[in-house]
Formats: C-alpha cells, sequence, structure tokens
C-alpha cells in the first residue's frame, strides 16, 4: 500500500499538480517584482494632473515676464508675448488641455497686471491655442513645424481679438495703425517660436520615447 501511494504522489509532482512544481522558483520571482515595479509606478492620471499643474506655472511665470521685461526688450515698434507663444507651443506639444490651462491661467495673470478688462486676455489666448491645436492635429508627422507657422498667424488673431475687446469695453478707446503694429509684434514672435518650438518638441518627443520603454 506504501508503494502505491509513493508512486501516485511521483505521477502528480511529474504532471504539475504541485503549484511549486508548476513553476521555476525564478519566474515566479521575477514575476512578483515586475507586479511589485508596476503598482509602485504612479498612476497615469497623476502625470496627467502634473502636466496640467507645470502648465498654470508655465503660464504664470511667462505672464509675469512679459508685464515686465517685454517693454525692455521691444525691437522699435516690435514688442514680444511670451505667453502667446508659450501656449501655442505648448498646445503643439503636449496637447490642448495644457493649452487650454496655460491660457487660461495666462491670460488671468495678464489682465492683472497690465490692468485689461478680465478675461478679455485669456479669451484671445483660448482662441489662439484652438488655432494651435486645429493646426497641429491634421500633420502630427510635421509638429517640427507647427509653431513655426502657428506662432506668427495667431499672433495677429490675438492682437486682433485684444483691440476688439477693448474697443468694445472701454468707450473712446481708439488703438493708432493696429495693423502696423501687429505685424511687427508677429514677426517678432515667429522668430522666438521658430527657434523655441521644434527645440521643446524634440526634448518632449524624446522624453516620451524614454517614458514609453521604462514602462
Amino acid at each position: 500500500m506504501t508503494t502505491v501511494i509513493c508512486a501516485i504522489a511521483g505521477v502528480r509532482r511529474h504532471v504539475g499538480y504541485f503549484a511549486n512544481d508548476a513553476a521555476p522558483p525564478t519566474a515566479l520571482v521575477a514575476a512578483r517584482a515586475q507586479f511589485r515595479e508596476r503598482t509602485l509606478r504612479p498612476p497615469r492620471s497623476d502625470r496627467r494632473l502634473m502636466g496640467l499643474l507645470f502648465a498654470a506655472i508655465g503660464a504664470t511665470v511667462a505672464a509675469l515676464l512679459e508685464a515686465s521685461l517685454a517693454p525692455y526688450i521691444a525691437v522699435g515698434n516690435a514688442a514680444p508675448h511670451p505667453v502667446l507663444i508659450g501656449g501655442v507651443i505648448w498646445t503643439v506639444v503636449a496637447g490642448i488641455d495644457r493649452g487650454v490651462t496655460w491660457a487660461f491661467v495666462g491670460g488671468l495673470v495678464l489682465d492683472s497686471l497690465l490692468f485689461r478688462p478680465l478675461g478679455g486676455s485669456a479669451f484671445a489666448l483660448l482662441v489662439a491655442v484652438g488655432g494651435a491645436a486645429a493646426i497641429a492635429r491634421p500633420f502630427p508627422r510635421l509638429r517640427l513645424v507647427a509653431p513655426i507657422v502657428a506662432v506668427p498667424v495667431l499672433s495677429i488673431v490675438y492682437s486682433m481679438i485684444l483691440v476688439g475687446i477693448a474697443t468694445a469695453l472701454q468707450p473712446g478707446f481708439s488703438y493708432p495703425d493696429p495693423a502696423g503694429s501687429f505685424v511687427p509684434d508677429a514677426l517678432y514672435d515667429a522668430l522666438l517660436g521658430m527657434f523655441i518650438g521644434p527645440l521643446a518638441v524634440t526634448l518632449h518627443d524624446r522624453r516620451a520615447v524614454v517614458e514609453r520603454a521604462e514602462w
């Protein structure tokens, strides 16, 4: 009888009824380590929230620079719009949700610092980032070129909207030669976007490739 029981136990071990014999210990250890590593990584929702927070902080810094330094780095009648440039580029780089956050926060800060009608700059910037998303979406493989095209065009749109809002909300407001002022500003913004845009797209794409490889 003892011989029969031992023989049955040997057959069960041979066909893999016992958990310890079904998988090698090294495979179990590797699977547990991989599961533990995945559970310790932050969820993707946290990355999205961090991206929105980074956009809000970047827009605030850009607004402070525009309100304080832009008059000092103007060339003739041309003055840059750092908040607009950053919003357009960040929309192309990171998506419309980050761009909307940038536009809303940066616009409110600009309105507060430059004593503009509250919400006017935010509305103009929201239109600009929407245009940037519309330009970048049909050509995902040409994202390096998208900021170069989008920045000067949307700079003119942004300036026109600001002047229109100021004219509608402030009686007696007049803007001498708006077309002559919009074009130099747009060229200045285009020059900055030409250097900053492709660099931002390249750095973001390389970081995304590294994160996917680690995941």
